[in-house]
């Protein structure tokens, strides 16, 4: 390196992003990710030890895939190397391998490929890797927002460890904007800033689990503030909400807007009002709202108000709660909307929950016995004991349905399911009436 090329890596460093500035440089400074580079966790263990072997990190933006790269870096005693998928050719991994062949051979030094975006390898370029990550002339550690399941080769993905990065925790953020604020040497703290304690869970909110976001918002927020009358730079709540351009919500996860939003959002849906429920859906999301949390309402209101009035809604609920868990925001956000607008424009019963609660009254306050024709007659003796005696198969009777007694003799004749007249459960009265005639 040259003098000129020194003093652009030191202006480079000056002058980068503050998220890229207050990147760790050590596992004690890594905030978040604890299930997997907690102190007991294998990949922490690994990197301590310098035993590396092929890696994928795989995770949203911001979660600290590159951070984990570069603490790598500088923990570890091999070459690193990093190239970037989006920009990279052949030429560039033909001059990697042969840079990693010689440190290897002249020095006995393995080298550490970091390829960032590594989605965006053709399989082609891919398979050019595959050679030397098997033999041991590059241990790859890769990076993708995308499931690598899917987009990476499966003989990479066979000998690479795969560590799946997790959106950082609202906490997590707090930490990250704290130190931004108050750290001189990398930080912000030079500049004397504060923030108030509503902007940094807002900003922390609104994030989304991305470290990056947030930290672009507080450097935005610093650099473009006046000082107040007392010489500080003060971030409160409309300048982050500027920074970030988002508008504010008054909406806290754990406050009174939160229980009055939910509220709003389950009665609407089973009140049959698309529109508000899509309403108050956006509110959520657009306050950061956790879609596996909305996602376990609609299916619990799917259940509750909708029933058997349509079965269906139950199954579009579980397929989206299961959709947003493996596509994530912004598109979980359709497939949400998709489910709520179903839910609340189905047919509506409560049925299933007054048949619960009646039944499980009935158990509270009765002692009632299996009776005797359905007990098991197969375990050892049962038989003797005249278990299972006279009972009727249903499928041997018309309409294949047994006018037998099926409840306990102490509740014989009760009724705990009463199908409403909505939907698919007026058919279910229907047929239930039918096979009850008396000349069934």
């Amino acid at each position: 390196m040259d003098l000129f090329d020194y003093m652009r890596t030191n202006t480079m460093k000056q002058e980068a992003p503050l998220a890229s500035r207050l990147r760790p440089r050590t596992l004690d400074e890594v905030v978040g990710q604890q299930d997997i580079i907690g102190k007991d966790k294998l990949l922490y263990r690994a990197i301590l030890a310098d035993k590396l072997s092929s890696l994928i990190f795989y995770g949203p933006p911001g979660t600290g895939k590159t951070t984990l790269a570069k603490v790598i870096a500088n923990t570890t005693s091999a070459e690193f190397t990093q190239i970037n998928a989006t920009v990279a050719g052949k030429k560039d991994m033909e001059d990697v391998v042969k840079a990693a062949k010689d440190s290897r051979g002249m020095y006995g030094k393995k080298t550490i490929l970091f390829v960032d975006e590594i989605h965006r390898f053709n399989k082609g370029q891919q398979d050019y890797l595959l050679p030397f990550v098997e033999d041991g002339t590059l241990i790859l550690i890769g990076a993708t927002t995308e499931n690598p399941y899917f987009e990476v080769n499966s003989a990479l993905i066979s000998r690479s460890v795969i560590f799946e990065l997790k959106p950082l925790q609202k906490e997590d953020i707090c930490v990250l904007i704290d130190r931004a604020i108050c750290d001189k040497e990398r930080g912000m703290g030079s500049y004397d800033a504060v923030i108030d304690e509503d902007a940094k869970n807002f900003l922390a909110d609104v994030a989304g689990g991305d470290a990056r976001a947030a930290l672009n918002a507080v450097e935005l927020g610093v650099l473009t503030t006046q000082r107040s009358a007392d010489g500080k730079i003060h971030i409160t709540l409309d300048v982050a909400s500027e920074c970030i351009q988002k508008r504010v919500v008054r909406y806290d996860k754990t406050g009174d807007n939160h229980y009055d939003t939910i509220s709003a959002f389950i009665k609407s849906m089973r009140g049959s009002d698309p529109d508000a429920a899509v309403y108050y859906l956006a509110r959520m999301l657009y306050a950061g709202e956790s879609v596996t949390f909305i996602a376990r309402r609609i299916m619990i209101c799917a259940s509750e108000d909708v029933g058997n009035a349509d079965p269906q809604a139950l199954s579009v609920a579980v397929a989206a709660a299961q959709a947003v868990e493996r596509v994530g925001m912004p598109e979980a956000q359709i497939i949400l909307s998709q489910a709520v607008l179903y839910v609340a424009t189905a047919p509506k019963s409560n049925a299933a929950v007054n048949a619960i609660s009646q039944a499980t009254e009935a158990v509270r306050t009765s002692r009632a016995t299996v009776p005797v024709h359905l007990q098991d007659a197969h375990y050892k003796g049962a038989a003797k004991l005249g278990h299972g005696v006279g009972y009727e198969y249903a499928h041997d009777c018309p309409k294949h349905f047994s006018r037998q007694q099926y409840l306990p003799d102490e509740l014989k004749g009760q009724v705990f399911y009463h199908p409403s007249d909505n939907g698919y459960e007026k058919q279910i009265r229907e047929y239930m009436r039918w096979l009850r005639e008396e000349d069934g």
